[in-house]
């Protein structure tokens, strides 16, 4: 792939003045955006080494404070931009392409779809699978269950339990990365800008986008990437020791995870290093390969009726209830309600928020040569109907062997443990060892892709845009994400508390840079619907243009034959009448005239005025008055006569 993905804007903007983005192949270390980030990383996580306690109660309650008080804003917002992503997408705009008129996407669908998934949520669905309609249909360990489901029967508490997870890693997750990827990859495609946030924000910025003002922009979306994706991997390396411990291969120990740490690092950092078109693609593929074969396996051996059933069921669920369930806030349930929305549903809203530059960046990157409307209903809808046969294959399948045969997965305190959930699952399956094994590469894979990709968007932000960021700042940046979660990891160990060891305090610091991208992202939808509607104006009045100009050349030879028709219809008409025959009558006369002085021409004779008689009578008026009649005088061709 070429360095510098730029192309012509094919319109210009009626915003206000643009700056200048650095030329092709012309990019560079932002220093303010790097060191900046690197300083609020390092200080973060120094605080967190050496006083994990009280930086975990600072971040925490902080964090708590924040959701709760704007808990209402995030579930507004979220649905807001779902609705504008679907806007768009069916209106005039859904046709410009993401690129030049005649540019082709790069990858095939397949391709483009595997590694905008990988990137977006797979180590997610992995995860939480089945823990989470299994918390929200069994976990009476606050918060577990949904305060207006706890006196719902078994069937309907499941039901429901499947509906509200679908609400969390449906349309509303995958409406936050439409924004952020469609805006980049229109200012990247289509403007020809730099691949960066800011650039984003142009038609709203102006010439400020360079600026002081686009670099805060840029070291909150890298700030909050990294600890994203540290967070991620010191919380997600719990389910793959629990996996090799619940299949005899290793116990689960920090030592262990300390290393698996190290490994998916030392492997995510040789992937980023080899690109998108290597690395990243094939461990994208593979990873998606083997979670089709997951999947189709565990809905052959499971209830297979029972899921086919309920797949249907689910999505009919999730449509009837959609608006219900978009704009739940539990106002009535008092503190329950307010701790329970903001440790789920505005909880997952923050963190895709938190998520959106990653994600958006990396797609908008691997989506040059689609139109705006593929990109929105590829992203939107095809990964959300994925999402949904996995969690109701996966989640459904727990809660039929909870449900339908009485199997228990809480622990002695009533709580879902979501390390273990999937494990236990597939336990009551044939072949279940097997699985897990699959279960445990799978989601080894998706940590992966995870950390090289992101490593990749966060240098390309903190190189100015640059497509090709150098190799060795995309291996300090897979590196680092790496080594801030083994070493949180290991602190954790030393105090003998989980909850001290800064881990859940650096989740919290990543939510809490969702909330000032949040205004980022409106600053997005603004861009972007002020810019394709500019361009839709200069379409229509092109598409004017060329229908005036087709009327014309399709109509103008027949207008004209209609004409003359007309006129000379009109012209026989007169001519039949009275009028006709006086009008005929000079014409006639005219003609003689005419007639007469061009053989005067020849003869050397000056035609005499006609008399009374008429024309052509031969009388003409002598010189003395005489009659004259029939003679003329002849003309001296060597003299000038008046």
């Amino acid at each position: 792939m070429e360095r510098g993905i730029v192309s012509a804007p094919t319109a210009k903007s009626p915003s206000s003045p643009t700056a200048d983005p650095p030329a092709e192949g012309n990019y560079s270390l932002s220093k303010p955006v790097f060191f900046f980030a690197g300083g609020i990383i390092l200080i973060a996580v120094l605080f967190a080494l050496i006083l994990p306690d009280v930086f975990n109660d600072v971040i925490s309650t902080l964090n708590s404070t924040v959701v709760d008080s704007i808990g209402w804003y995030y579930v507004l917002i979220v649905t807001a931009f779902v609705v504008f992503g679907i806007v768009v997408a069916v209106s005039r705009m859904g046709s410009i392409k993401l690129g030049k008129d005649d540019d082709v996407p790069e990858y095939s669908v397949f391709s483009w779809f595997a590694m905008l998934f990988a990137a977006g949520m797979g180590i997610g669905l992995v995860f939480w699978g089945a823990a989470e309609p299994l918390t929200f249909f069994a976990d009476t360990a606050a918060p577990g269950i949904p305060p207006n489901a706890a006196d719902m029967d078994d069937p309907t508490r499941a039901e429901r339990a499947l509906g509200q997870t679908f609400l969390h890693w449906g349309l509303h997750a995958w409406g936050i990365y439409v924004v952020v990827g469609l805006a980049v990859a229109y200012a990247v495609h289509r403007k020809g800008r730099p691949v960066s946030i800011r650039w984003a924000l142009e038609p709203v910025l102006g010439k400020r986008t360079d600026t002081w003002i686009g670099d805060l922009i840029d070291i909150i979306a890298l700030v909050g990437t990294l600890f994203g994706i540290a967070t991620s991997l010191g919380f997600g390396v719990n389910q793959i020791a629990a996996g090799l411990d619940h299949l005899g291969v290793l116990p689960n120990s920090t030592i262990v995870q300390v290393i698996i740490v190290i490994v998916v690092t030392a492997l995510a950092t040789l992937s980023a290093a080899s690109g998108v078109d290597k690395g990243i693609k094939f461990l994208s593929n593979l990873n998606m390969g083997l979670a089709a074969l997951l999947l189709v396996t565990v809905l052959i051996l499971g209830p297979t009726l029972f899921l086919l059933r309920d797949v249907v069921s689910n999505i009919g669920f999730y449509l009837q209830n959609f608006l219900q369930l978009a704009f739940q806030t539990l106002p009535f349930r008092g503190e329950d309600g307010g701790k329970w929305l903001g440790s789920w549903t505005t909880f997952y809203w923050g963190w895709w928020i938190s998520w959106s530059p990653f994600v958006g960046v990396f797609i908008a990157r691997i989506s040059k040569g689609r139109t705006v409307r593929e990109f929105i209903t590829g992203v939107l809808l095809v990964p959300t109907s994925l999402t949904f046969l996995w969690f109701t294959i996966m989640g459904g399948t727990a809660l039929y062997e909870s449900v339908l045969n009485g199997v228990d997965f809480t622990d002695a305190a009533g709580a879902i443990d979501p390390n273990t959930a999937l494990f236990d699952t597939f336990a009551q399956l044939p072949a279940g060892a097997l699985l897990s094994g699959i279960a445990v590469v799978l989601v080894s894979i998706f940590f992966i892709t995870s950390a090289d990709s992101g490593a990749f968007v966060m240098d390309m932000i903190a190189h100015k845009g640059d497509p090709n960021p150098p190799k060795i700042t995309r291996i300090f940046w897979a590196s680092t994400s790496g080594l801030i979660a083994a070493s949180l990891i290991w602190v954790s160990s030393l105090s003998g508390d989980a909850e001290a060891s800064g881990m859940t305090a650096l989740q919290s610091l990543a939510l809490l840079s969702a909330l000032p991208f949040s205004i980022v992202m409106i600053g997005m939808c603004l861009s972007l619907w002020r810019s394709l509607s500019h361009e839709v104006k200069v379409i229509e009045r092109l598409e004017l243009r060329l229908r005036q100009r087709e009327f014309m050349e399709r109509y103008s030879e027949e207008i004209a034959d209609q004409v003359d028709a007309q006129v000379e219809k009109a012209v026989a008409s007169e001519l039949e009448g009275g009028f006709g025959q006086q009008f005929q009558q000079q014409l006639d006369q005219k003609v003689h005239e005419h007639v007469i002085e061009h053989l005067s021409t020849y003869t050397g004779e000056v035609p005499l005025p006609p008399t009374d008689g008429g024309p052509g009578d031969g009388t003409a008026a002598g010189p003395n008055g005489g009659s004259g009649r029939g003679k003329r005088r002849m003309r001296n061709p060597f003299t000038k006569e008046q």
